[in-house]
């Protein structure tokens, strides 16, 4: 009869090699965490966007509008509000580079306050437009036409045809019932901003006109106009309108298929305002 081979009671030896590599581990990240300099605003801005970086603090739910690139985004701002930061935001970008410093802890990429001010004012109209958009239920089926764009111009607002879903009817300057909706919705959040603002109507490659005398560049033209005149009529003062203008098709919103639907659209920039000069540079 075979003799059991008896086993030492309690916990088995390799636990406790274990529990000490752990406690080793521990260790050694808290002595990193401890040795690291930590700055709240900057961990801020790598951690999260740009929006999130400058004094926007956001409330998340969904919602439908496109933003950019044509895809959706999920993220949607019910409330929001504005922090005026005291402190200078410095963060590395590359046209900031090349600013002259010396010593092993200078800070060479420095952003001017006049950009800081500008993407929060950018950040917080894109918010602002799109809980104005969520808030109309009649234009929810053109939602993925409705386009937001940050570029070195400015904030770009894209109403762009789709693949079945037209934002003004064939070869007519004026616009869907929806459409002329949403943008009145857009005329009371551009009238709070001082950025000038440009119209430009586009055409898609392709499209067929009746009259020989109102072709493409007729048909931009006038689109832009009235989209101009909707949001002078709903709160923009004319006054901040920097120009209305007609491209037919020579900038295709896809310019490796121009003669996709989406590049018959209309855009409102809101301009990127010059930085002021410098008083010794002054006339």
């Amino acid at each position: 009869m075979a003799r059991k081979i008896l086993k030492p009671d309690g916990l088995p030896e390799w636990l406790l090699t274990f529990a000490d590599l752990m406690s080793i581990l521990v260790v050694f990240f808290v002595l990193l965490i401890s040795f690291s300099i930590q700055d709240t605003e900057k961990l801020q801005i790598v951690a999260g966007s740009v929006k999130d970086a400058f004094g926007i603090r956001m409330e998340e739910q969904r919602a439908g509008v496109v933003e950019r690139d044509g895809n959706p985004q999920r993220d949607f701002v019910k409330r929001l509000s504005l922090v005026e930061n005291e402190e200078n935001t410095e963060f590395a970008t590359e046209r900031n580079d090349e600013n002259q410093s010396q010593g092993p802890n200078a800070n060479t990429f420095k952003i001017s306050p006049n950009d800081v001010k500008e993407v929060a004012r950018f950040s917080l109209a894109t918010a602002t437009l799109r809980q104005a958009w969520q808030e109309l239920p009649d234009i929810t089926s053109i939602s993925k036409s409705l386009i937001l764009q940050e570029t070195e111009e400015g904030l770009n607002i894209v109403i762009a045809d789709q693949e079945g879903r037209s934002m003004f009817p064939e070869g007519s300057k004026y616009p869907y019932e929806m459409t002329r909706k949403a943008i009145a919705a857009i005329a009371p959040v551009l009238a709070q901003l001082p950025n000038q603002i440009r119209v430009t109507g586009h055409t898609a490659s392709g499209s067929i006109y009746a009259n020989p005398r109102y072709g493409k560049w007729e048909l931009s033209s006038d689109r832009a106009n009235v989209v101009r005149s909707i949001l002078e009529e709903f709160g923009l003062n004319s006054g901040r309108i920097h120009s209305v203008v007609g491209q037919a098709d020579a900038e295709p919103f896809f310019p490796n298929n121009p003669y996709l639907n989406a590049n018959q659209r209309v855009s409102i920039l809101i301009m990127v305002e010059e930085p002021p000069v410098p008083p010794e540079l002054q006339p």
